[in-house]
């Protein structure tokens, strides 16, 4: 768990630079995973402008890839957004637990929520139900510079790199969230929620449609929720 400065204090970029800092490692991963994604992409017959515009605007692999997977394979747009819609479905309860962490308006909550992703959502947990937004955006935002360039690496040069299961990008992605998952398991409770998730993902990965995995995931993993104070402590 990262440190996480004092957000009420003087000098809030203290906890930016501290997001900045700890999401570098993501922000490598994330973009060795963009520029998997440009690599299929583009084989999959998309142009480079286009991979540059989906990532700078969807930001999240997984719904990426199912999309392309599907519009590539002869698939109608509304079952590719529909697709990504539930691969994304994870972020409800993410969105659930970070909401009373954000000021403001309902409006002003929901655009603060656009920095959300796994890892920074992560660190940017205090360990005690709260949430501390600035280091949230700091982390955020490397992120997001990484991913697009990697997207535009990956469209740019995908006939230098080729198959990207021969350079073992393939693998990142799995490894990338077995490592989130890792760093968030702090008692048995979150053990629990943990495999219970994973094994009920697995047990729908080869029946269910793109998505529906993950949902169901995420739909677990609200069991967490249920701790008492003195159980998260």
């Amino acid at each position: 768990m990262p440190r996480h400065p004092d957000p009420t204090g003087p000098d809030r970029t203290a906890s930016l630079r501290a997001g900045f800092r700890a999401a570098l490692p993501y922000a490598a991963v994330g973009f060795l995973l963009s520029m998997s994604f440009g690599i299929f992409a583009r084989d999959a017959g998309f142009s480079a402008v286009a991979v540059v515009v989906m990532s700078a605007i969807v930001f999240a692999g997984s719904a990426q890839f199912a999309a392309v997977t599907i519009l590539a394979s002869g698939g109608t747009a509304g079952a590719a957004v529909a697709a990504a819609a539930l691969m994304n479905s994870r972020f409800l309860p993410m969105g659930i637990a970070i909401g009373p962490s954000m000021p403001g308006r309902a409006p002003w909550r929901a655009a603060q929520g656009q920095a959300i992703v796994d890892a920074s959502w992560a660190m940017a947990n205090r360990g005690d139900g709260t949430f501390d937004r600035w280091f949230l955006f700091g982390s955020t935002a490397p992120q997001y510079v990484s991913w697009v360039a990697g997207g535009l690496l990956g469209a740019l040069g995908g006939d230098v790199f080729g198959d990207t299961s021969r350079l073992g990008l393939d693998a990142i992605y799995p490894t990338f969230f077995l490592a989130l998952v890792i760093a968030e398991v702090k008692d048995r409770t979150t053990l629990a929620v943990a495999v219970a998730g994973g094994l009920v993902a697995l047990a729908l990965v080869q029946v269910a449609p793109a998505g529906v995995p993950v949902l169901a995931a995420s739909l677990v993993a609200l069991w967490g929720l249920r701790r008492r104070p003195e159980e998260a402590a």
